[in-house]
């Protein structure tokens, strides 16, 4: 069983920055592809990158290229998201996941184990 715990959430004005962090116990990460999730009041739960087990891939959602970066530290079995730029849209809880150990090709896959989230709040 692994635990994802986030934080990092709160008020931030357009064009500010947040960073989200992940940490996990339970089991290790270093096995496990990993991703961040985001749902807005009312609407769907929606992909918003993932990184690979080893950290050498990494995969946005086309709203968030060039503005978020998905890293990894395993030693300390967190995982990041940097926001930049951050837009009003942006606002949702934002959450972590944890894909089968070794998966490979996970976009668009099901992760096997998610946080609770954290807010995030983009006021204009």
């Amino acid at each position: 069983q692994v635990q994802l715990v986030e934080s990092g959430g709160g008020l931030v004005q357009a064009g500010g920055s947040l960073r989200l962090s992940c940490a996990a116990s339970g089991r290790t990460l270093s096995t496990r592809a990993m991703g961040w999730f985001r749902q807005a009041p009312g609407q769907e739960r929606e992909f918003v990158a993932t990184i690979s087990w080893s950290a050498d891939r990494t995969y946005y959602a086309d709203s968030m290229k060039g503005r978020f970066t998905i890293s990894r530290d395993n030693a300390k079995n967190t995982v990041y998201l940097q926001m930049n730029s951050l837009k009003p849209e942006d606002t949702a809880v934002y959450y972590c996941a944890a894909y089968r150990s070794y998966q490979t090709g996970v976009v668009g896959s099901s992760p096997v184990y998610w946080g609770q989230g954290t807010q995030v709040t983009v006021s204009s």
